[in-house]
């Protein structure tokens, strides 16, 4: 799948997706979206105050894509501090840090990954059949999708325990027959498309 992205004139990014790339892409976001869950203010029933005085969790998510995601802010996870009360003193402020913080940043995903979804709806109907569907990205809906791009390699990658590009190196000769093949080139092809559009939004 040898998409990728090409400025267009006055900012913002253009891509050709066939109709089997537009639905690895939005189903890749839906599930990225089910796994960041709903906003305080759904919880809520909707309504808009739950979500503005709403605090986050103090403590890291359980699942390891989501950890991935919502990193701490002080702890590195594989490496603590000698120190037991310098440890405790970073668990401490990463918990503030991210009460704080973690429901505005899972806000920022969601939307993003909303953003994907909704562009990919508008054009799906051209690319079917067989055709090619021509996204034409704003420069803000750019962002969005670098953004979304990234969180979406960074799910892969946690689940295929990929903590550096060295450890890509091995995942190339697979065989086919390996279940986690299909993991791999979409992990592989993400990397190109977004490696694309920051070329392409660099100024």
């Amino acid at each position: 799948m040898p998409g990728h992205f090409e400025p267009l004139p006055g900012g913002g990014a253009t891509v050709a997706l066939d109709d089997v790339e537009i639905s690895i892409i939005r189903s890749l976001a839906v599930q990225l979206l089910e796994l960041i869950g709903p906003g305080p203010a759904e919880d809520a029933g909707g309504d808009p105050l739950a979500e503005l005085f709403a605090e986050g969790p103090s403590e890291p998510p359980a699942d390891p894509v989501l950890r991935r995601l919502f990193p701490d802010a002080y702890t590195d996870p594989g490496r603590e501090p000698a120190d037991p009360v310098d440890a405790e003193e970073r668990r401490a402020h990463s918990a503030e840090f991210r009460r704080y913080t973690e429901n505005d940043l899972r806000a920022g995903k969601r939307e993003n990954a909303l953003a994907v979804i909704r562009t990919l709806d508008q054009v799906a109907s051209s690319a079917e059949g067989g055709g090619e569907a021509v996204l034409k990205l704003s420069p803000e809906r750019s962002r969005q999708w670098l953004s979304a791009l990234n969180d979406l390699r960074l799910a892969i990658g946690s689940r295929l325990e990929i903590s550096d590009e060295e450890d890509t190196d091995p995942l190339y000769r697979l065989p086919d027959q390996d279940p986690r093949k299909p993991m791999v080139l979409a992990y592989l092809w993400l990397g190109g498309l977004q490696e694309t559009l920051v070329s392409t939004l660099m100024p």
